[in-house]
Order: structure tokens, then sequence, then C-alpha cells
């Protein structure tokens, strides 16, 4: 009996997708017992297994059982199952699982709250008191705990008694907790299942860089004689420099999977959050009304304006053309990017003395009596590759001619 069911629950995760089944909110509030979730966790079983025939096939199907905030359950379905579901009147949507993509220290002069470095005495950095014991979660790909952003040597007083978040790396290189970056959790059962390879571990450990650039601009504490190579040198710092962070990986490659980030945000909001913020997105914008709550950033940001959680979302990298704009719901803060006003200027001194600037953060010394030969990029191109494609990916240079200052 038990190798048939095995053979059964195997060949669902071989022929479905993940799905996300809606119900809408929960009776009870944030301080439900553990018994309320058991009993919402136990209806999500009920109810699917009343379609898939077997309780125990709906266990082994569901995901996540959403029980804090969210009612619902993310599954491994067969499409028409998905589609005999979304008929049953308990349900408000069913949506299928999608993949969703990842989306600068000047930022803070723009916006008048300091300038050339120094903090202005009506700023709104003071009337905020720098984000004290604000508690921002990101939702990104994660955290590297060691950056200068998230350590606690500065903070002052103990973490706030309503947080409820935890580390829970288990891995050998995970992410430990001290009083600035007070949590870190990640999800992965959808990506898993959907992209395996995408995986880098089970750990909320940031491996790409997003995460950890995202939650320092949130709220990295303030880090004095930062540069990059010598570049902008200055003090860096998040919006929100006093602020408690906590990182919710959620996003693995590049992508995010629809049903982990809906994870992310029920734990955030049960974790005692007060703002949440999303780097992330859909390629296109929500087209109609009715299709946000087939959009989990729309749908989780939804659930945490309903529990008094600010969300802030990026607005996306698909601009400047119009109707391009993502995370636009009315209850989201949407920040869009702006261009840089800043240079990174470098010259370079032709044979007739002539100068040529340029931008470059290279940091190597050339000999100034010495003369170098040029070549353009799209003619340092490798056989195999498009010469207009080596002006962008240095990839396509040919090895043979490097020995010149290649001009993109």
């Amino acid at each position: 009996m038990a190798s048939s069911r095995l053979f059964l629950a195997a060949a669902l995760l071989e022929t479905n997708w993940p799905y996300i089944v809606y119900l809408g909110s929960h009776p009870y509030g944030p301080d439900a017992s553990a018994e309320e979730h058991a009993r919402a966790t136990q209806s999500h079983h009920d109810l699917l297994g009343s379609v898939l025939g077997s309780k125990q096939l709906a266990k082994d199907a569901i995901l996540y059982s959403y029980t804090k905030n969210i009612n619902g359950f993310a599954a491994h379905l067969e499409e028409e199952v998905a589609t005999q579901i979304a008929r049953h009147p308990d349900v408000v949507t069913v949506m299928a699982s999608t993949m969703l993509k990842l989306h600068t220290t000047r930022s803070w002069d723009f916006m008048d709250m300091e300038r050339d470095g120094q903090i202005l005495p009506d700023s709104i950095w003071k009337h905020g008191r720098f984000g004290q014991d604000v508690i921002i979660a990101n939702l990104d790909s994660g955290v590297w705990p060691e950056s200068n952003s998230f350590t606690d040597e500065e903070v002052v007083g103990e973490v706030p008694k309503r947080w409820k978040g935890s580390c829970s790396d288990t891995a050998k290189y995970g992410v430990s907790c001290n009083k600035k970056l007070i949590g870190a959790r990640y999800f992965n059962k959808d990506m898993l299942l959907s992209n395996p390879g995408a995986v880098d571990g089970n750990w909320s450990r940031d491996t790409e860089g997003h995460g950890t650039h995202t939650l320092s601009t949130a709220g990295g504490r303030f880090v004095p004689r930062a540069s990059l190579f010598g570049y902008a040198n200055g003090t860096a710092k998040g919006g929100a420099p006093r602020a408690r962070v906590a990182a919710y990986k959620v996003c693995w490659s590049g992508e995010c999977a629809a049903a982990d980030v809906l994870a992310g945000f029920e734990a955030a909001i049960h974790d005692g959050a007060d703002v949440i913020s999303v780097s992330f997105g859909q390629d296109a914008p929500v087209a109609t009304v009715a299709s946000f709550l087939q959009e989990p950033v729309t749908l989780g940001s939804l659930h945490a304006a309903m529990n008094g959680v600010s969300v802030v979302c990026s607005a996306g990298n698909s601009g400047p053309l119009e109707d391009t704009v993502v995370n636009a719901a009315p209850w989201v803060t949407t920040v869009a990017a702006s261009t840089v006003d800043r240079d990174f200027p470098n010259v370079v001194t032709l044979g007739n003395n002539a100068h040529m600037t340029g931008m470059s953060l290279e940091t190597t010394t050339l000999h100034s009596t010495q003369l170098y030969s040029m070549i353009k990029a799209s003619d340092a191109a490798l056989a195999s590759s498009d010469p207009a494609v080596a002006l962008l990916d240095i990839t396509s240079f040919g090895g043979c001619r490097l020995a010149k200052l290649v001009l993109l």
C-alpha cells in the first residue's frame, strides 16, 4: 500500500506544475494559536484531498500551507485538477506558479537627506531617528552577513521584543544573526521542483550579491571610508541606518518562484516586520484589476498591508518606455529608478598629445612613458563572435589581441 502511494506521488511530481490555491484571509487574527494554524493546514489537506481522492496524496503534493496571514496553499497539481479546484466555492483564485526576475550611495543626496555627505539639521533622517528599531524584512537572494553594513558594534539596545523571527540556517557556512541582522530564512520548495539546478543550498547566504545590495540600501548601518577601488569614496548607509534588518531568501540564480515568494511574505509578516522590501517582479505590469490576484507580490503585499506592514517595491528594469512599471498596486509604495548624476572619468592621452575622456573603474596603472596600440572592440572579436556583441561582452575578445587597449 505504501509503495503504491509513493509511486503515485512520484508520478504526480513528474507531470505536474506548482499551483497556488488562494482562499482569502483566515477567520483568526495575527495572534492565533498553534492549534488554529494546525486546523488551517488540515483544512487545506481536506480540500485538496477531496479532489485527489486521498488526503495522503494531498499532503504529498502540498509544498506550503499558508496559515499565518495568507489563507491558501501551494501544491504540485495537474492542470485539470487545478481547474477543478478553482470551481470550489471556497476558492478565490488558482494561479500557476511563475518565475519573477530580480530587478545605488548618492541616493540620499538626491533626496535631500544629506548634502555633500553632511546630514542636514532638518533632515528627515533626524526626524525619523534614522529608523531606530524599525524592522526591515528584505525578500531577495539572501544576505552576506560578513558585510560591514550588518555588524552590530554600534547598535544600541536589545532586539525589539515584538520580533519573532530567527536565523534558520543549518548549513556549515550559513548565516548567523546579531543585534543588527536579526533574522535570516530561506524558502526554496517551489524552486527545487521547478528549477532544481538554480538552488545553491539550503541556506540564506547570498551568493549573487543582489540581496546584500538591496538590504544594505534599505537598512545598512553607517560605514565610513567606503569606496569602489577608490572611486565614490564616502560613508555608505541605508535609508534607515539604525533599523534592524532580516533577510528572506526567496530568489535563486536570479529567479524567484511564486510559491516561495508568498511563503516569504507570510513569514515576514508573522515574524514582526514593520517594512517589507521587494526588488523583483514580473516582466510585464499587471493588466487588469482581476489579475491582481494572480500575481504573488501583489497578493503578498495585500496581506502585509492588511496587517499594518508597509511594502516598498521596485518598479522594474524595463523602462523608459511607457506601460512598463510593475509592482504598482495601490497598497504598495513603488520606487522607480533614475539616471545617475555621477561620472567615473578616465583620460587616455594619444601619441599626438590629444586627450580622450571616457568612463572606467579600472585601477591598473599604465606607464606614462610607454605607448600602447589601440583597437576597436568590434575588430578584436573572436571569429566565432558577432563583432557587435564584442562591444558589450569582454568574453567575445580574442586573447591574442588583448595586448592592445580595447575601445568599447
